[in-house]
């Protein structure tokens, strides 16, 4: 049930709303793990809880900050507020071919016969769970995986280290895809309905319909939040070579096409400024190319990023990366937006103050909204999937005064509330 819907009082009012999805990509091996795995570091040392999530089946961002992530969210020892996770699409794979054993077993199995059945019990049990990736089906994946957590309140902010840029745009073009997908396959549906039902039974059938219809309210809401310049920013990184430029000046192009916002360049591994010959030919090469590069995407807030003695890796490293990206940038009081430099500004998830709570929620449509409580807990849905919002006493949905601005959802709860 929407929140209209159950009597509380909504009020549609004119704020202000930023981003609280930050990506980074490039070409592979420029350093955009490194920029990215210093920005959630650094934002969750100012105070802000940050969800870290890789996309990059190379696992880099485990070894960035020398810890095993894993395909759900894991606190960073050592760092309160953060957490990361790498997205591994070979695993819900595997997941999956268990279900295809049940559905092709019960009805089917009369119609095929005993021998058949085997037949297709021995291929499957050969079947290496990377053999059933079709093209898109992995970003796909991933991509259902980042709204899930996008949706979440309690995140404040979501950094995503994107898989090279070739893979990025194939993900980025998947709304499109997976809608006309979704819609030729609840076309079939309809049309071999009798034949499911006598297969499946008409349950399953029905069932199957829904989940496809509720995957592509999902797709169509990321969609909504990664076009949107006050939600999503994305941070091309670089390094000063013509092969880097080119590629650069590429995907932002390419991303331009799909809508999503860039708004900063990071230059990653330039040559120190040395008294050397070599040294001082190199640098002037490289800042032909930066400058050649800021003529032709001069609307980016760029950053630049010296090569380091070492490797940047381990929380020492990340946190001097930060601060030469950031500098000044603080992370105030209160729900935001905040800036934090190279054009970025973010909000806090949830911010609570005295009996108030306010949540941010990207991109959020009111009837993608519900709220309702159970055994005292308060529980915000979000397009289908609830999150409990803590309170210090029990509390009943009813009593709790609701107000929608824009994006920025204000709980006013009662000083003390009774269940009876």
């Amino acid at each position: 049930m929407g929140l209209a819907g159950r009597g509380v009082e909504i009020k549609a009012l004119v704020g202000a709303i930023m981003a609280r999805l930050l990506l980074f990509g490039g070409k592979g091996g420029v350093g955009k793990t490194t920029t990215s795995t210093s920005m959630a570091l650094g934002l969750a040392e100012s105070g802000l809880k940050v969800l870290l999530v890789s996309s990059d089946p190379a696992h880099s961002t485990s070894d960035s900050l020398g810890v095993s992530l894993g395909p759900e969210p894991t606190p960073v020892e050592g760092i309160d507020g953060l957490y990361g996770l790498e997205l591994d699409p070979e695993v819900k794979v595997s997941n999956m071919l268990p279900m295809v054993s049940q559905s092709l077993s019960g009805p089917m199995a009369g119609f095929l016969g005993q021998e058949a059945m085997d037949e297709i019990g021995d291929m499957k049990n050969d079947m290496n769970s990377s053999e059933m990736l079709l093209p898109g089906l992995d970003e796909a994946m991933a991509f259902d995986e980042l709204l899930k957590h996008l949706e979440n309140p309690h995140w404040d902010v979501v950094v995503f280290d994107t898989a090279p840029t070739g893979h990025t745009l194939r993900f980025l073009a998947l709304p499109e895809i997976i809608e006309t997908w979704a819609d030729r396959i609840i076309r079939m549906h309809r049309v071999t309905g009798g034949i499911r039902s006598i297969l499946f039974g008409k349950k399953e059938g029905d069932a199957m319909k829904d989940e496809l219809y509720k995957f592509r309210r999902r797709v169509l809401h990321v969609r909504r939040i990664l076009s949107n310049p006050e939600l999503t920013s994305f941070t091309l990184v670089t390094i000063p070579e013509k092969m880097g430029v080119n590629e650069t000046v590429r995907a932002h192009k390419a991303l331009k096409e799909f809508n999503l916002p860039v708004t900063g360049c990071v230059i990653n591994r330039m040559t120190p400024d040395l008294d050397h010959d070599f040294v001082r030919r190199r640098r002037t090469m490289e800042k032909r190319y930066i400058e050649e590069l800021q003529e032709k995407l001069p609307e980016l807030t760029f950053g630049e990023v010296e090569l380091m003695e070492s490797d940047v890796h381990g929380f020492d490293k990340l946190r001097q990366l930060y601060a030469h990206l950031h500098q000044e940038s603080m992370i105030e009081q209160g729900l935001g937006p905040h800036k934090i430099g190279l054009g970025l500004q973010v909000h806090r998830g949830m911010w609570r103050e005295g009996r108030d709570a306010w949540v941010h929620l990207p991109g959020i449509d009111r009837d993608d909204l519900s709220l309702r409580s159970e055994a005292g807990t308060l529980l915000l849905g979000v397009n289908g999937r609830e999150h409990a919002i803590e309170h210090e006493h029990p509390v009943k949905a009813s009593q709790v005064k609701a107000k929608l601005d824009d994006d920025v959802l204000h709980l006013e709860f009662p000083e003390m509330t009774s269940l009876d």
